[in-house]
């Protein structure tokens, strides 16, 4: 299933076609040695699965946005989505330190004056203001609670604002083993359960799934 930009699908329908399996064990890793993990993120041959410029197209996000980067690290989607929003801003979101000194230190090196790294908590993103978009990617499966931790970033989103969830399909090579990866059904029920609807679903992205987000209509008729 291929939805352009802000195409509306009901939950149910969503759900059905991506299947649901109930996940919720999961293993948190340390990323404390940003240089390290740096060889690995930034690794040039990463764009040939991750295709960076055709996900930031796909958010079609407007010059002005401010966008947040969930599990930013060292700054492989950030500094793309801040040379696509040269009159926004993007926080960059990360809970190991030495990945925010190494973030601040790349945005001032490439001259990226509406790039901020932000240091988060496991239960807060604490992202400095309300945004358009909150980008996740390779990401989601750390998250402990995750219901909890999205209805509180809901906070953190202006109206009509956007969440989009990148992470490993089950079966794919890539990224962690099959035992720590989470379905795609799995966010699809974790999302609503958090007040969320799909209002997006990209399919080009051949190791991983493509979801995004928008906020339930609540109240009645």
């Amino acid at each position: 299933m291929r939805c352009r930009h802000h195409c509306f699908a009901p939950f149910s329908l969503v759900l059905a076609l991506f299947g649901c399996t109930a996940e919720h064990s999961h293993v948190r890793h340390r990323f404390d040695d940003a240089e390290a993990w740096a060889k690995r993120f930034e690794d040039p041959t990463r764009d040939s699965w991750q295709k960076p410029e055709q996900v930031v197209a796909a958010l079609n996000l407007a010059p002005g946005a401010k966008v947040a980067d969930i599990g930013a690290a060292t700054g492989y989607f950030p500094v793309r989505l801040a040379k696509a929003v040269p009159q926004g801003h993007v926080y960059g979101v990360d809970i190991e330190s030495s990945m925010v000194e190494y973030l601040t230190k790349r945005a001032g090196a490439e001259g990226l004056t509406n790039l901020t790294a932000v240091l988060g908590a496991v239960d807060d993103a604490k992202i400095p203001e309300a945004v358009d978009l909150i980008l996740m990617v390779d990401t989601y499966h750390h998250i402990d609670e995750r219901p909890a931790y999205f209805a509180k970033l809901a906070a953190s989103l202006r109206p009509g604002g956007r969440i989009a969830i990148i992470d490993f399909r089950k079966g794919s090579a890539k990224g962690p083993a099959d035992s720590e990866k989470v379905a795609a059904g799995t966010v699809l029920k974790e999302l609503g359960e958090a007040g969320y609807q799909p209002v997006g679903a990209f399919d080009f992205l051949p190791e991983q799934f493509f979801l995004v987000f928008g906020r339930a209509p609540t109240g009645g008729s």
